[in-house]
C-alpha cells in the first residue's frame, strides 16, 4: 500500500530481510515493555505504544497538545518528539528491538530439513543444542595447505573464507566437560570454540558457498554415473547397483523382443553393444564413438538402431526413468538426497542474493501498533493482543541481559538470559514450535505465525474471506406463487440492502433535495419511499446463498419481490441445488452492485439457467414431494370410476366434462388427439396441456404413469427438444399443477394405511423353527461359529424381504374391506408416497408396517438378533435398545465425516484451481481409447454414456455399412452417442485432457462438453474447480445422508 492506494504488482518476492533492511523500515528503537500510562491513556515514551516512534494517535496532533490541526502537517513538536500527521501511520510504521545478543530465527532452524543444520552439516538436534547453549561448538582449522587440502576431500567439513582464502574446517560438537577439559587451554590458532548463536552466526557469514556448491557437485556425480563407468570395476564398487541396472535394461529391451546375447553382463551391453533380436535372428553390433558417452545417451543409440527394425519400442523417455530410479534405488538413498537437498538451498542462497547469517537475527523488527491494539474496557481494564504480552518477554529480557553484560556479571547467568531472550524471541516468531508459552488460563498465546496460518489465520480470514456489505441473512419459507426466477425479499431488508440506489431514486424523483433529506425518509418509512423501492429493486438482481456452499449452484441469482414479513421466499424448485428445506434453513442475500456484476448475474447466475448440474448433466430443478405425488396421483388409471369407457372429440371437452362431474380424473376414457383417438385418463390429458407445443408435436402423447424418475427423465429430454426458456416455463407450470392437484387429492397419512401383512406371524414362526435348527447344529458342532452367523443372518434377511413383499401386496390392493364387506377404494396413500418417489422409500415403508429387521452395530457387522415388530405394533424394550445403535451411528456419522468431506473437497479444489480451458484446439492427435464397463459379465456403463460430451479424436464408422457417424474434431451429443450405440461399436477413440498439449491448461476440444448447458466448454472456464467440486458435493450428501436411515440393515 502506498499513499496513493494499493500500488499494481504482477509478483511477490520472499526474501530474509538484513539487518539493514530491518533497521530501514524502522522509525525507533523500542525500549521500554510499557504500553499506556493507565492513568492519562497516553501511550508512553519508547514503549510499546510510542507516539514518537509509530505516529500520533488522533490525527494531525502532537501528543503533548502543542501543534494541532493540518496547517502543521510534518512538524516535529519539540517538546513531545512526535511528529504531526495522520494517525492512519501507526497501521504502516515499525519499530525495532536491538538485540543484546544474537538469537536464531527458529523457522530456518526447526523446519525439517532445517536450513541452518544443513549448511553446517550437522544435524538439527546438534544446532539446537549448541544456539541453546547445552553444547560448545568447536571450529577445527587446518595447520598448512597440505592438511587443507585433506580437510576438502572430507564430506564432513565446511568451506570457510578466511581472509580471502577458502579453508576447509571440521566442526565438533562438544559438552561443557569435554570443552573445559580437551579445549578450553589448548586454543590457539587451530580451534576456535563458542557457544549460542554467536558463533552460528559467525561460522555462517563466514560459509564459501560457491566452494560448498562445487564440492557437492563433485560428490553427487557418481551416482550419476556415466555409461563408460559401468566397467568390472564398478561391479566391485557398487555391485548392488550394477545389477540392478543390467536387470532394469535387460528388462526393458526383452518387453519388445530383443535381448541381450549376453544379459549376464554390463560390459558386453555397453562395450561392444552385441544385442540379438529373436525376431530376424540377427545379432546386432552397432559401435560406439570413442568420445564420452553417458548411459543414456548410449541407451538412446540402441533405442535409435531398433526404431528402423521394430517400431514398437516406445519413447526411451521411460527407459530413462527407469534407469533414473535403478539409481536412487541402489545407492544409500539419504545421502545421494542430502546432497541433492543441500546444493539446491546453497545454489537457492547464492542466486537470490539472500545471506546465510541473516537467519540469525541480530536486530528484530516490532509491527505497527494499531494491528496489535490495546483496548480499554469499562472498570478500568484492557483487551490487548498477544502479540504485545510477547513483544513485552522479549523486551523485559533484553533489558535485563544488557544491564548484566554491563555489570560484568558471572558467564552462567548471562548465558542463561541469553536463552531466555532466544526462548522469548521464539515465542514472539511461532510459539509452540519450541514450548509453549501460554496465559493464566492456560490458553497459548498467539504468535506472528499464528496470526497468519490456518483458517482463522490472516490470508483465509481476512484476505481470502472478507465481509461484505450490503448483504444480510434470514430464515427461508417456501413461496409457490413465484416465478422460477424470482425470490421474496423482506421489505425491510430490501430497504438496507437497496439504500444507495432508493436515495438517488428519491432526489432524481423530486422526493428528496438532499442526500439527509432523503435519509431522514426513509427513517421515517414514508410512502413514497416503499414506491421507490419498488421500481429500485424491480430490474436489480440479488444472490442468494446457502452454506455449506459446496457446489457452483449452490449460489444463484434471482429478481426480488417485495413481501412482507421478515422471510426471504424461496421458488420450490430451487430447493435441490441449494439443498435447502424450510425446517429453519437461513439464507444469505448479496446485492451485485455495479452494471457489470448485474447483467453476469442475470446471464450467467439467474436461477433458470441452472437447470442441468455441471456435475453429471442431469436436470438439478426437479420437482419433489407434493408435486411429484400430484403428478403421479393424476396420472394413475383406476379401473371401474364413473365416466370409464365414455368417447371425447377433443381434450378440451374431456377436461369440461371432468370439471362439471360427468367423469373421474382417473377414468379409463376416449380421447381423438392429432386425428387418432387414444384411451388415457383426464389427469393424463392435464398433464399434457401443460408440455410444450413443440414437445407435443415431435414426442406426441405422454401416455403412462409418471413417478420421480420418470419425471426426471422427462424433463430432460424436453430440455433437449425445446432449449433453456422453455423447460423453466413447463416446469413452472408442472409445479402449479402438481401442488394444486395433491391438494385436491387430498392425500393424507392415517394408522389404517400402515398394514401389517397377514403372513408376518407364519412368516416369523418359520425363520425362528430355522434359527433354531442352526443353532442346534452350532451345538453338536456340525457348523463353525462363523457358518452359524452367516446362516441366522441369512435367515432373517430373506424373512425380511418376504415381510416386505407381502406388505407390498396388501398395500397395493386399492378395495378396502371393512366388516365383512368390500368396498371400492382409493390409492394406499403410503405405498403412493413410497412408490412415486415424493417421500420415504420401500425401507422407511417396511420398517412402519412389516418389520425393522435386522440392525447394523458401529462396526457394521450386523446384530444378529433382529427386530421382529415394525413401528405401527410398537418396540419391545429390548428392541428399542438395539434400535439406539443404528440412531447413535447416524449422528455420529453425520457430525464426524461432513468435516472430512469438506476437508477432501477443499484439498481437491487446491490440487485442481490451475486448469482451466485456455484455447479453442491445441490440436493434438493423441487421444485415449474407450469402451464400455463391465463387471462380471454385466455391462454397468454403456458405450454411449462413456462418449457422451467427448470430441471425436478419429472418425467413428459404422461397422457395416461404413457410413461416417461422427466426424474427427465433432462433439458427441445424444443421438450420434445413440447411433454408435446401435452400430455395435465397442471402442471409440476420443480426445481427453490426459492427452491434451495445451500450455497451462486445457483446451475446449480436449475437454469437450459443458455438461449445465449441453454445449462445447467456453475458453475461460475453470473446469479444474468444477470437477473438484462435482467430486467433493455428492460426498459430502452422502455423509449426511446415514443419518436418515436410522440404521437398518438392510438400507442400500
Amino acid at each position: 500500500m502506498g499513499k496513493k492506494g494499493i500500488l499494481p504488482f504482477d509478483a511477490i518476492k520472499l526474501m530474509i530481510a538484513s539487518p539493514e533492511e530491518i533497521l530501514s523500515w524502522s522509525h525507533g528503537e523500542v525500549k521500554k515493555p510499557e504500553t499506556l500510562n493507565y492513568r492519562t491513556l497516553k501511550p508512553e515514551k519508547d514503549g510499546l505504544f510510542c507516539a514518537k516512534i509509530f505516529g500520533p494517535v488522533k490525527d494531525y496532533e502532537c501528543l503533548c497538545g502543542k501543534y494541532k490541526g493540518k496547517k502543521f502537517e510534518g512538524t516535529v513538536c519539540d517538546r513531545c518528539g512526535v511528529e504531526v500527521t495522520r494517525s492512519y501511520v501507526r497501521r504502516e510504521r515499525f519499530g525495532h528491538i536491538d538485540l543484546a545478543a544474537p538469537v536464531s530465527h527458529i523457522w530456518f532452524l526447526k523446519s525439517s530439513p532445517s536450513k541452518i543444520a544443513s549448511l553446517l552439516n550437522m544435524s538439527t538436534r546438534d544446532a539446537e543444542k549448541v544456539i541453546y547453549f547445552e553444547n560448545y561448538l568447536v571450529i577445527e582449522y587446518p595447520q598448512d595447505d597440505e592438511e587443507n587440502e585433506e580437510f576438502a576431500k572430507d564430506e564432513k567439513t565446511i568451506p570457510l573464507n578466511d581472509l580471502g582464502e577458502t579453508k576447509w574446517v571440521k566442526l565438533h560438537i562438544v559438552n561443557e566437560d569435554t570443552y573445559q577439559n580437551e579445549y578450553a587451554f589448548s586454543l590457539e590458532d587451530k580451534y576456535e570454540a563458542g557457544i549460542g548463536a554467536e558463533i552460528i552466526k559467525e561460522v555462517l557469514s563466514k560459509l564459501d558457498l560457491e566452494a560448498f556448491a562445487e564440492k557437492l557437485k563433485k560428490l553427487i556425480e557418481p551416482y550419476s554415473l556415466s555409461w563408460e563407468d559401468l566397467n568390472s570395476e564398478t561391479r566391485e564398487k557398487f555391485p548392488k547397483f550394477y545389477e540392478r541396472m543390467v536387470r532394469t535394461v535387460s528388462a526393458y529391451f526383452q518387453r519388445y523382443g530383443i535381448e541381450p546375447s549376453d544379459p549376464k553382463t554390463l560390459d558386453e551391453l555397453i562395450i561392444g553393444q552385441k544385442w540379438l533380436n529373436p525376431k530376424t535372428g540377427e545379432i546386432a553390433e552397432e559401435q560406439l564413438s570413442d568420445d564420452f558417452v553417458t548411459g543414456l545417451e548410449a541407451l538412446e543409440r540402441i533405442y535409435e538402431f531398433y526404431r528402423t527394425k521394430n517400431s514398437e519400442i516406445p519413447i526411451i523417455e521411460k527407459l530413462k526413468e527407469e534407469v533414473r530410479q535403478a539409481v536412487i534405488k541402489a545407492f544409500p538413498e539419504s545421502k545421494i538426497k542430502d546432497y541433492v537437498r543441500k546444493l539446491q538451498l546453497i545454489e537457492g542462497f547464492i542466486n537470490s542474493g539472500n545471506r546465510p547469517e541473516w537467519m540469525i537475527l541480530e536486530v528484530l523488527p516490532v509491527v505497527p501498533p494499531e494491528l496489535r491494539p490495546l483496548v480499554p474496557l469499562e472498570g478500568g481494564r484492557f483487551a490487548t493482543s498477544d502479540l504485545n504480552d510477547l513483544y513485552r518477554r522479549v523486551i523485559n529480557r533484553n533489558n535485563r541481559l544488557k544491564r548484566l553484560i554491563e555489570l560484568d556479571a558471572p558467564e552462567i547467568i548471562i548465558r542463561n538470559e541469553k536463552r531466555m531472550l532466544q526462548e522469548a524471541v521464539d515465542a514472539l516468531i511461532d510459539n509452540g514450535k519450541r514450548g509453549k508459552v501460554v496465559t493464566s488460563k492456560r490458553r497459548p498465546l498467539k504468535s506472528l505465525a499464528d496470526y497468519l496460518k490456518g483458517k482463522q489465520g490472516r490470508f483465509r480470514q481476512n484476505l481470502l474471506g472478507k465481509r461484505v456489505d450490503y448483504s444480510g441473512r434470514s430464515v427461508i419459507v417456501v413461496g409457490p406463487e413465484l416465478k422460477m426466477h424470482q425470490c421474496g425479499l423482506p421489505k425491510i431488508m430490501a430497504l438496507e440492502l437497496f439504500k444507495p440506489f432508493l436515495y438517488r431514486r428519491l432526489e432524481e424523483k423530486g422526493y428528496a433535495t438532499s442526500i439527509k433529506q432523503a435519509k431522514r425518509l426513509v427513517r421515517e418509512q414514508a410512502p413514497e419511499v416503499w414506491e421507490c423501492l419498488e421500481e429500485v429493486v424491480k430490474q436489480h438482481p440479488v444472490l442468494l446463498n446457502r452454506a455449506p456452499t459446496l457446489h457452483r449452484p449452490s449460489i444463484q441469482a434471482f429478481e426480488p419481490v417485495l413481501v412482507e414479513g421478515k422471510a426471504i421466499k424461496l421458488h420450490p424448485l430451487v430447493c435441490p441445488p441449494f439443498n435447502a428445506d424450510f425446517d429453519g434453513d437461513q439464507m444469505a442475500v448479496h446485492v451485485p452492485l455495479g452494471i457489470e456484476p448485474q447483467l453476469e448475474s442475470y446471464i450467467l447466475m439467474l436461477s433458470t439457467q441452472q437447470v442441468l448440474s455441471p456435475a453429471h448433466g442431469k436436470p438439478l430443478t426437479m420437482p419433489s414431494q407434493d408435486m411429484i405425488l400430484g403428478i403421479n396421483y393424476i396420472t394413475q388409471v383406476i379401473e371401474g370410476r364413473p365416466g370409464e369407457g365414455k368417447l371425447f372429440a377433443s381434450p378440451e371437452e374431456a377436461i369440461k366434462a371432468w370439471e362439471l362431474g360427468k367423469v373421474d380424473i382417473h377414468a379409463k376414457i376416449k380421447v381423438r388427439f392429432d386425428g387418432k383417438t387414444i384411451e388415457t385418463t383426464v389427469g393424463r390429458i392435464l398433464f399434457n396441456e401443460i408440455l410444450p407445443e413443440k414437445y407435443r408435436k415431435e414426442r406426441g402423447f405422454v401416455n403412462q404413469v409418471l413417478d420421480k424418475k420418470k419425471l426426471g427423465k422427462l424433463i430432460y429430454d424436453v430440455y433437449k427438444v425445446v432449449g433453456n426458456e422453455e423447460t423453466v416455463i413447463f416446469l413452472d407450470r408442472l409445479k402449479d399443477l402438481g401442488f394444486e392437484l395433491s391438494t385436491k387429492a387430498a392425500v393424507s397419512i392415517g394408522m389404517d394405511d400402515i398394514r401389517v401383512p397377514k403372513k408376518k406371524k407364519e412368516i416369523v414362526e418359520r425363520a425362528v423353527a430355522e434359527t433354531e435348527k442352526v443353532w442346534e447344529q452350532y451345538r453338536k458342532g456340525i457348523i463353525t461359529n462363523k457358518e452359524r452367523y452367516n446362516r441366522i443372518i441369512d435367515i432373517w434377511s430373506r424373512a425380511t424381504e418376504e415381510i416386505t413383499q407381502e406388505m407390498f401386496k396388501e398395500i397395493e390392493q386399492t378395495e378396502i374391506v371393512y366388516n365383512g364387506k368390500t368396498f371400492p377404494g382409493t390409492f394406499n396413500s403410503i405405498y403412493m408416497m413410497a412408490i412415486s418417489g415424493a417421500r420415504g422409500n420401500k425401507d422407511q415403508v417396511r420398517q412402519l408396517a412389516g418389520t425393522r429387521g435386522l440392525m447394523a452395530k458401529h462396526s457394521g457387522e450386523f446384530i444378529e438378533t433382529p427386530i421382529i415388530s415394525s413401528f405401527k405394533e410398537g418396540l419391545s424394550v429390548l428392541e428399542y435398545f438395539i434400535s439406539t445403535y443404528g440412531a447413535r451411528k447416524g449422528l455420529a456419522d453425520t457430525a464426524l465425516k461432513t468435516a472430512q468431506a469438506g476437508y477432501l473437497t477443499r484439498r481437491l479444489v487446491d490440487v485442481a484451481q490451475e486448469v482451466r480451458v485456455v484455447t479453442e484446439d491445441c490440436g493434438t492427435i493423441k487421444g485415449i481409447t474407450v469402451e464400455p464397463i463391465v463387471e462380471g459379465g454385466e455391462e454397468k456403463v454403456p458405450i454411449k454414456d462413456r462418449v457422451f460430451g467427448r470430441v471425436a479424436a478419429e472418425d467413428v464408422k459404422d461397422p457395416i455399412t461404413g457410413e461416417v457417424i461422427v466426424k474427427a474434431g465433432e462433439l458427441i451429443d445424444d443421438e450420434k452417442a445413440e447411433q454408435i450405440q446401435k452400430a455395435g461399436i465397442e471402442k471409440v477413440k476420443v480426445r481427453s485432457v490426459l492427452t491434451c498439449e495445451a500450455k497451462g491448461g486445457v483446451c475446449a476440444k480436449c475437454y469437450g462438453m459443458d455438461l449445465s448447458n449441453r454445449k462445447l466448454v467456453a475458453v475461460g472456464e475453470a473446469v479444474g474447480i468444477i470437477a473438484a467440486q462435482s467430486i467433493g458435493e455428492p460426498g459430502t450428501q452422502l455423509t449426511m445422508r446415514t443419518f436418515h436411515i436410522g440404521g437398518a440393515a438392510t438400507a442400500e
